[in-house]
C-alpha cells in the first residue's frame, strides 16, 4: 500500500470551508496532520470554534491551532454576510468538546513542514495570513512543502469582492504578497475558475438528501449561504474550496492549467488585492502560479458526495 501523503490545512471556515474539509476528512490517501486556523469568513473565534465542531460531526480526531485574528497590516471586513454571523449560518449549533491547541497556527505550520520535509501538501483555503507569518519567521519554509495549492485570485479581473479582486487575497493582500515572492510555485485555484465549475442547486440539494450526518449538518450550517447564492447567482451553487481541495486531492482530474507569473496588488486605488498574471510573458519573470482552468467536473461531483456520505 502507498504511504499516505502528509497533508495540512490552512482555512477560515466558513461554509465553502467546511465542504472541503469534509472532503479532506473522507479521503484515505492523505494523512491530515492538522488545521490551522485564520480569521477571515468571520473573526477568529467563530472560525477556530467552527473547526472544532466539523471535526466532531465528522468524527476525525485532528489537531486545530488557532492563529491570526487579524490581517498583517490593515483592517478587512469579513463575509458574514454571505457565511452568517458566526460562519456556520447562524444555526447556534452546541459547540464542540475539545479545544484548540495551545501551539500558533504559524508554529504549527514550521514544526509539522520541518517533520514532514519534502512531502506536505499545504492547502489554503483562507487569507494566507497565518502562512505570511510562518514565512517571516522562517523564510526557507518553501523548500520544505511538497505542493502548495491556494484557493484565491481572479486571474482576469473578474473578482467575488470588488471588481478586480477575490475575498481571501483581499482581505490581506500584504500576506498573499509575501506567500507569491516566497514559494516557487504554487497551484492557484481562482474564482474565475471556481464560476466555471458550479453545479445545480436541485444536484446539490438531492445530495444532501442521500447523504449521512455530515449531510444533515451540512445542510443546516450552508442554507442561509445556498438561499443568497441562488438569489445573487442563479441556478448553480458554487464551492471556491472544494474545488480547490479537489484539485489537492486528485490533481490526476486537471484537465487544463497554465503556468505564469502571478503577483498582488497592494496600493491600486481600485484594484487593491487583483491577482496580476503575466498571461504574455511580458516581463520575463520566473513562472510562480499554476493556474487550474479546468477540472473534471465529474470527479470533482464525485468527491463532494462522497464527502456527504451520498
Amino acid at each position: 500500500m502507498d504511504e499516505r501523503i502528509p497533508l495540512l490545512i490552512d482555512t477560515d471556515p466558513g461554509v465553502d470551508d467546511a465542504l472541503a474539509l469534509l472532503m479532506a476528512f473522507a479521503d484515505t490517501r492523505h494523512e491530515l496532520l492538522g488545521l490551522t486556523i485564520a480569521a477571515g469568513n468571520v473573526g477568529l473565534r467563530h472560525t477556530v470554534a467552527n473547526a472544532l465542531k466539523l471535526c466532531e460531526v465528522a468524527g476525525v480526531d485532528v489537531p486545530v491551532y488557532a492563529g491570526c485574528p487579524v490581517p498583517l497590516v490593515h483592517p478587512a471586513e469579513d463575509a458574514a454576510y454571505v457565511h452568517g454571523n458566526d460562519g456556520f449560518g447562524d444555526t447556534g449549533y452546541e459547540p464542540a468538546a475539545a479545544r484548540a491547541q495551545n501551539e500558533h497556527a504559524a508554529l504549527a505550520i514550521l514544526r509539522i513542514a520541518r517533520e514532514n520535509a519534502g512531502k506536505l501538501l499545504l492547502v489554503t483555503l483562507g487569507p494566507l495570513t497565518n502562512l505570511a507569518l510562518a514565512l517571516r519567521l522562517d523564510p526557507e519554509l518553501p523548500s520544505r512543502v511538497g505542493r502548495l495549492v491556494v484557493m484565491g485570485g481572479a486571474v482576469t479581473g473578474q473578482g467575488n469582492t470588488s471588481i478586480p479582486a477575490e475575498f481571501n487575497i483581499a482581505f490581506d493582500p500584504e500576506a498573499a504578497d509575501v506567500v507569491f515572492r516566497a514559494f516557487p510555485r504554487a497551484e492557484v485555484v481562482d474564482w474565475e475558475a471556481v464560476v466555471r465549475h458550479g453545479f445545480l442547486h436541485r444536484d446539490f440539494d438531492s445530495w444532501l438528501a442521500a447523504g449521512d450526518g455530515r449531510a444533515r449538518f451540512y445542510d443546516a450550517i450552508s442554507r442561509y449561504t445556498r438561499g443568497w447564492s441562488e438569489g445573487r447567482r442563479g441556478a448553480h451553487f458554487h464551492s471556491a474550496d472544494a474545488l480547490a481541495m479537489a484539485v489537492a486531492l486528485e490533481p490526476g482530474g486537471v484537465m487544463r492549467a497554465e503556468e505564469r507569473y502571478l503577483a498582488v496588488e497592494l496600493e491600486g486605488r481600485l484594484s487593491r488585492g487583483a491577482t496580476l498574471v503575466d498571461w504574455q510573458r511580458r516581463t520575463g519573470r520566473p513562472e510562480n502560479a499554476r493556474i487550474l482552468l479546468d477540472y473534471d467536473q465529474a470527479r470533482f461531483e464525485a468527491r463532494i458526495r462522497a464527502a456527504l456520505g451520498a
